[in-house]
């Protein structure tokens, strides 16, 4: 499978499985599963055709990680702006955890913190390299530094999703760390 259409199925995958199921006639359970024939119908009946061994290809080759497969069902990891609960535990984060993002967003980040916008929760990276690509899609990135451990002892509920995105529901102004000069 070449590059562009491995981005084209993975991008197809994110709008139907994260955002948009019922676009093209999917329900996902409650926990955001959908069966993979149901999908490969679906996005098939909607002019969007692709393989099982495509879908498969994405999944274990996309660098975030961003699918799950459990036996017949697929589901996004994380990033969802429809309601599921993806069952994930409680989790102690490190000490820091950090988030990308881009100089515009900075004052409203100064003064609300970080919050989910169209998202469920917040996410958060485990490293300064993740956070700057995250960053990087919007335009030149800064990374935040996020005191995450002040954030879980003063009651901060944290979550880890499969592919290592943590997650939590916003992030007040005064646990973050912005960078010299920003």
């Amino acid at each position: 499978m070449d590059e562009r259409r491995a981005v084209e199925v993975s991008k197809y995958l994110s709008k139907h499985l994260r955002h948009q199921p019922g676009r093209i006639g999917l329900t996902l359970d409650e926990g955001g599963w959908v069966e993979i024939g149901t999908l490969l119908t679906a996005a098939a009946a909607h002019g969007f055709r692709f393989t099982r061994d495509e879908l498969e290809h994405v999944v274990a080759h996309n660098d975030k990680r961003r699918f799950a497969v459990e036996g017949v069902r697929i589901r996004a990891s994380q990033g969802h702006s429809v309601e599921v609960d993806l069952g994930l535990p409680a989790a102690t984060p490190p000490a820091y955890l950090y988030h990308g993002t881009v100089a515009r967003n900075l004052d409203a980040i100064r003064a609300e913190g970080l919050r989910p916008m169209n998202r469920h929760d917040v996410h958060l990276s485990a490293d300064r390299g993740t956070a700057t690509r995250v960053g990087g899609r919007r335009g030149r990135p800064v990374v935040l530094s996020v005191d995450t451990g002040a954030m879980h002892r003063d009651g901060h509920v944290f979550k880890v999703s499969a592919n290592g995105v943590w997650l939590t529901a916003a992030v007040p102004p005064h646990y973050l760390r912005f960078p010299a000069g920003h």
